[in-house]
């Protein structure tokens, strides 16, 4: 069983020798206004916690909270965009539960399979280690330009693309490969997580700021102030916990920490696998980026040049 003082992305259960159960659970509120698009995006979410333990998922709950005063409609499309994304991922949704609330929100409690030692935790990463980045940063920045009308098309929908994008494929490349870490990128932004994951292998995270990937459209309106409150407040978490060797401007570290809806895996692998890791990455159609490395500990868990 994961130790949860690790804080890990989901709990591994065994059940025999030869199987144990991943179990996770998430919900958010919208982060765009199509509710089949959101209840594919929040689908997603959930059903990353998964994939970033190494898991297959086998089922999922719904979640929902709804007001009384919108129409079913609406929450009948949510149900359809959370069921297309779980048919995609090769689950089933068997049932689920709702309440009352005066703001929307959905998500799944999924549960999944892994052999009891293949699953991958946040809590074992070894010096030496090359950090791989799967999806680029900005979605908290760029959804919440659109709650204002102040995010183009083209830039909104490169967004959507990506967060509904299942972690399906990253993480059948990690597993093949083996690697020694994992946690996906979301509420935390991508600091709070990877300053998590040091935290939990006991070394410090070397991040090269410059070399993040991040949405078209991400800096200007990160430069106008788009940012959102769980952004802010990582952005202020980090900066008593991270050594700031960078010379970077502050807007680039405010995307750092940017809030994720659905965001990428953050993968530590020994230096030796990383480009077979990108390889089999590139055969299966997403992109992986180095972004750091991972070094004996020291003062800080996590430094950014």
């Amino acid at each position: 069983m994961v130790n949860l003082a690790t804080g890990d992305d989901a709990g591994v259960f065994r059940l025999s020798e030869e199987l144990a159960l991943v179990q996770t659970v998430d919900f958010i509120p919208p982060v765009i206004d199509d509710p089949f698009v959101f209840g594919e995006i929040a689908a997603a979410n959930s059903f990353s916690d998964i994939y970033a333990m190494g898991g297959s998922p086998l089922t999922a709950l719904n979640l929902i909270c709804f007001p009384s005063d919108v129409s079913q409609q609406i929450l009948l499309r949510i149900l359809e965009g959370g069921q297309a994304t779980a048919d995609r991922a090769g689950a089933f949704v068997i049932g689920g539960h709702t309440i009352q609330d005066k703001e929307p929100k959905y998500g799944m409690a999924v549960t999944g399979s892994v052999y009891p030692d293949a699953y991958i935790t946040n809590a074992t990463a070894q010096p030496g280690d090359v950090l791989v980045l799967t999806k680029p940063l900005g979605t908290g920045i760029i959804t919440t330009a659109a709650k204002d009308d102040a995010v183009s098309e083209d830039v909104l929908n490169y967004a959507v693309s990506q967060m509904r994008e299942l972690n399906d494929k990253a993480a059948l490349s990690m597993k093949s490969i083996g690697v020694n870490a994992c946690t996906d990128v979301t509420g935390f932004g991508l600091l709070g997580h990877l300053f998590n994951l040091a935290k939990a292998s006991h070394v410090t995270a070397v991040l090269d700021a410059h070399e993040v990937p991040i949405m078209p459209g991400v800096y200007d309106l990160a430069r106008k102030d788009m940012i959102a409150g769980g952004t802010k407040r990582n952005r202020s978490w980090m900066d008593k916990k991270t050594l700031w060797r960078s010379k970077c401007d502050e807007t680039l570290n405010t995307i750092l920490c940017d809030a994720q809806t659905s965001g990428g895996l953050l993968i530590s692998v020994a230096e030796q696998k990383v480009q077979d890791l990108l390889n089999k990455m590139i055969q299966l159609g997403v992109i992986g980026t180095v972004i750091g490395n991972i070094v004996p500990i020291n003062k800080y868990h996590l430094e950014i040049t």
